[in-house]
């Protein structure tokens, strides 16, 4: 697990384009799945443009703050998590 934000955004940096599943914490024993492609990172902040066909909206935005906290785990299909 990275340590800083920093090393959260190279990680990311390095998987831009690549397809990946979000699991986000959405309640107290709740948990949804989102695939997707990492579109792009900004300093606080990074895309997922979603599959239209699992999702009703089109793309989604994640603090690398969640990733920190563990309140979403990403998992990429090259490999095991993120």
């Amino acid at each position: 697990m990275p340590t800083s934000i920093i090393t959260i955004k190279n990680k990311l940096d390095s998987h831009l384009g690549d397809t990946l599943t979000v699991v986000a914490q959405v309640g107290r024993k709740k948990v949804t799945k989102r695939r997707g492609v990492l579109k792009e990172t900004f300093p606080a902040v990074f895309v997922v443009d979603l599959d239209q066909h699992q999702n009703n909206f089109k793309r989604v935005s994640y603090s690398y703050i969640d990733l920190l906290t563990r309140n979403i785990a990403l998992k990429f299909d090259d490999e095991a998590e993120a």
